[in-house]
């Protein structure tokens, strides 16, 4: 069996005593343990001032993996993270074209910074690795690799959503973006949605078409472009929340709370989110519907995340502004209608926060997929789960058909919704939450995996699997 090489922007380097961030974490580290792997990216620190370049890479070796880490510069961060990265792709690929900021120094850098990684990766690398790349921040990473001569078997997959056409092209270099996903034997996308707005891209830019076996050539190479949507450890998880009654976080949040109704949203600070329509959704809802002031809480966790971005700065004050304004117009001596949290909570406590909530608030403007949903919908208790409120624009939309979808754009549509989600009957919600509960426990993390890597493995003279797509509902 080959060695699976990862290549991501930050990598999970462990820590005695500490378990894993996440479910994905887990997922990739428990296959290159069965199989022998490297993990490979960016240690998340600078480079001391003065340094513009790092050395060899640090080696961490646990439980059969090596974790190969390096520090950037300043200047790398500014351009290639800060920059491009998340000044152009992110904002693009989630349909915020106002948002973006192209220049030529911040391409640069990004091609720059993934020529490093490459140029770093190489001594490690043999030949019979298969290589699995990770999210936006490395789209050239095969192809700088097969600049250097590397014909191993590579694979990306891309965790946000992929734009159509008529967005992608406003990226004055979308051509190159295109042709970097074809120097990979398969490209992954979350959903059915995000491999149709390839397949539109390559057809309208004449660079490609889907062949009858179902793979595309794109810049004249034979690429397998599918969707595996992304799972959680759903048994996993579901165990934890069971056993949450122990956190003493829960239970202190549970009697704050008394006989009151909790709503709960979990989101870093993004204006993907749309955590600023929810906040006002909610005010909506407490204008509208009277009867329910005094009877819930919203409780809004809200991690910061990239303050050197001027615009998550700007998101976080108008965040905290509308919070304020909704506590302000209808609090009462006993009563406070949203609690706003900007701090992490821990998998255990927020496990157990979720199976306390009688509706999951989860609503971004756009996302790629949304674990959150997944993990609301693992907590619950079978015998009286909650509601998911869950906007049609997140990639878990097309998997969880049994929430209640709504419109973040329609304030007060999902202020009704909401509404709704509280005065659900039990059979109702039970009958909701057993189908979405099935499919996430069927399709876990474990499966995307797996199954990603069966398409990355296969020979490419063998006719892809027809049915994988038709998995999504």
């Amino acid at each position: 069996m080959s060695r699976l090489v990862v290549i991501s922007n930050r990598v999970p380097v462990p820590t005695p005593g500490v378990p894993p961030a996440g479910g994905l974490a887990v997922a990739l580290s428990g296959a290159m343990e069965a199989r022998g792997g490297l993990w490979f990216g960016w240690s998340g620190a600078k480079l001391p001032p003065g340094e513009s370049e790092p050395s060899e890479p640090k080696i961490t070796t646990a439980d059969g993996v090596t974790y190969a880490v390096i520090d950037l510069s300043e200047r790398d961060l500014d351009e290639y993270y800060a920059g491009f990265s998340n000044r152009m792709l992110w904002p693009l690929f989630h349909y915020r074209m106002e948002l973006t900021e192209f220049t030529r120094i911040s391409l640069s850098g990004y091609h720059r910074v993934n020529r490093l990684f490459a140029q770093r990766l190489a001594p490690m690398l043999k030949p019979d690795d298969v290589i699995w790349v990770h999210d936006y921040h490395l789209i050239p990473m095969a192809a700088e690799l097969r600049a250097m001569g590397f014909r191993n078997r590579m694979g990306f997959f891309l965790h946000i959503p992929f734009p159509p056409p008529d967005v992608l092209t406003a990226l004055p270099n979308h051509a190159d973006v295109v042709r970097s996903l074809a120097a990979y034997d398969v490209v992954g996308f979350q959903t059915p949605s995000d491999v149709e707005n390839f397949e539109t891209y390559v057809r309208r830019e004449r660079v490609g078409r889907r062949l009858p076996d179902g793979r595309f050539v794109a810049h004249g190479r034979a690429v397998t472009v599918e969707a595996f949507p992304v799972g959680i450890e759903t048994d996993a998880f579901a165990a934890v929340a069971a056993a949450s009654n122990r956190n003493a976080l829960v239970r202190r949040v549970r009697d704050s709370l008394g006989d009151r109704k909790l709503i709960i949203g979990v989101d870093r600070l993004d204006y993907s989110k749309g955590i600023a329509q929810r906040i006002q959704a909610y005010e909506t809802f407490l204008l509208l519907d009277p009867e329910w002031r005094g009877r819930c809480v919203y409780l809004q966790i809200t991690p910061k995340s990239r303050e050197e971005v001027p615009e998550y700065a700007a998101m976080e004050r108008e965040v905290a502004e509308l919070a304020g304004r909704v506590n302000g117009a209808y609090s009462e001596l006993d009563w406070t209608p949203l609690r706003y949290v900007n701090r992490t909570v821990g998998r255990n406590a927020l496990a157990g926060l979720y199976r306390q909530a009688a509706v999951g608030v989860v609503t971004p403007l756009r996302d790629g997929m949304n674990l959150v949903a997944k993990e609301y919908v693992a907590a619950q208790d079978p015998e009286n789960p909650g509601a998911l409120l869950l906007s049609r624009f997140a990639g878990a939309a097309a998997e969880l058909d049994g929430a209640l979808m709504t419109n973040p754009y329609d304030v007060d549509g999902t202020a009704g919704a909401l509404a709704r989600a509280l005065d659900m009957s039990v059979e109702e919600r039970r009958e909701r939450w057993s189908a979405m509960f099935e499919r996430i426990r069927d399709y876990d993390v474990t499966w995307w995996r797996e199954t990603f890597l069966e398409a990355l493995e296969r020979d490419d003279e063998a006719p892809p699997s027809t049915g994988r797509m038709a998995l999504v509902r």
